[in-house]
């Protein structure tokens, strides 16, 4: 049984496979099992995988074409590990040499944690670095950030496998028994990651440490990228349940996520109001009595607070303000950006969207 046991899953991937398996081989920690998980490729994927299974036996090829979505995948290869830890990767992204490492201190500092994640470099289809991925840092803050957006950057993860089985955790899965089984939701692709991250991180079992730990890729052929509005359809019915999950766990009011989220780096257009200060109001005392009134929660209401206006110029505004004490995050720009110029042709697609996903 090795140490950590890498779930990598690949369709058709095989354009980055090659740096991406030597970026695992290339850890300075070793003992880990690398578990390629071919959902059907037909350019070569698995082919290549089998070679470096040939020259590293640590690399393993398993096929599951019939596997049902990314949750059905990615949940195979739950049943197949056996490990202490078990650590996504993706097909198209680099591992920095000490991820590993950091990732298993991390663990050791926080034993309450069952999913602790990281920061990434975010590159172009040639490797060129076009950005960087900023997530939040303390399990509170990563909880109330749950609430509103997925916590933690899904190939950056590594989970305690011992607690994976012991609570019964699978993508997709309701795993939190808030609610009877007929009222459970599940969510097989688009948002399996998020749904994941969320019910442990209301529950104050997941962090992301402040090291840079993956080189995340970015090249328009992105599942995320390919399916948008669909995935942030999603995103909305996950906050909700969580939020409704939330409210009954800390037995405090239920509030709508939606006019405080900013999932893909977007604000929603609601019934063309302008103001939600008294839903606010409502939302930040649940998430401070369900946090205990935690200090890093703070942080993440001050975004959630400017972000209360849909007003482009007060919006601005507060936005500078904002940023001139807190340091900005992974999509909170962009939500903002991306209103000022939603007028633009193409920019007004969420208001329609929002309307599709009930309350």
């Amino acid at each position: 049984m090795a140490t950590i046991d890498v779930l990598l899953p690949v369709k058709n991937g095989v354009d980055f496979l090659a740096e991406s398996l030597e970026s695992v081989q290339a850890q300075s920690f070793h003992d880990w099992r690398l578990l390629v998980l071919d959902h059907g490729s037909t350019d070569g994927s698995a082919e290549m995988a089998a070679r470096y299974h040939e020259q590293d036996p640590r690399i393993e090829l398993h096929a599951f074409p019939e596997a049902d979505g990314l949750s059905g995948l990615l949940n195979k290869g739950l049943e197949i590990s056996d490990c202490r830890y078990v650590m996504r990767h993706d097909a198209d992204d680099v591992c920095y040499p000490e991820r590993m490492a950091i990732s298993l201190a991390a663990f050791e500092q926080h034993p309450q944690c069952v999913a602790i994640g990281g920061q990434a470099d975010v590159i172009d289809a040639s490797g060129a670095g076009i950005g960087d991925m900023k997530m939040p840092v303390g399990a509170q803050r990563v909880g109330a950030a749950s609430l509103f957006r997925n916590p933690i950057a899904h190939p950056t993860a590594m989970l305690d496998f011992a607690e994976v089985r012991k609570a019964g955790i699978r993508y997709g899965a309701d795993f939190m028994g808030v609610f009877p089984q007929e009222q459970q939701m599940t969510v097989k692709n688009l948002a399996e990651d998020y749904f994941l991250f969320g019910q442990l991180g209301i529950q104050g079992k997941c962090n992301n440490v402040p090291q840079k730990l993956i080189k995340y890729r970015w090249h328009g052929n992105n599942v995320s990228a390919k399916r948008f509005d669909e995935q942030m359809k999603v995103s909305l019915q996950v906050s909700r349940y969580l939020v409704r999950a939330f409210a009954r766990m800390k037995q405090v009011a239920y509030f709508d996520p939606a006019p405080f989220c900013n999932h893909g780096g977007l604000l929603f257009e609601i019934d063309g109001r302008s103001d939600f200060s008294p839903e606010f109001a409502r939302m930040a005392a649940a998430v401070r009595e369900g946090f205990a009134h935690a200090p890093e929660v703070e942080r993440e209401l001050r975004f959630r607070k400017l972000a209360t206006t849909r007003n482009e110029l007060l919006l601005l505004w507060r936005y500078f303000l904002f940023q001139a004490n807190d340091q900005p995050e992974t999509g909170e720009w962009n939500a903002v950006r991306a209103w000022l110029i939603r007028r633009f042709p193409g920019k007004r697609r969420m208001s329609a969207l929002l309307e599709s996903v009930p309350a």
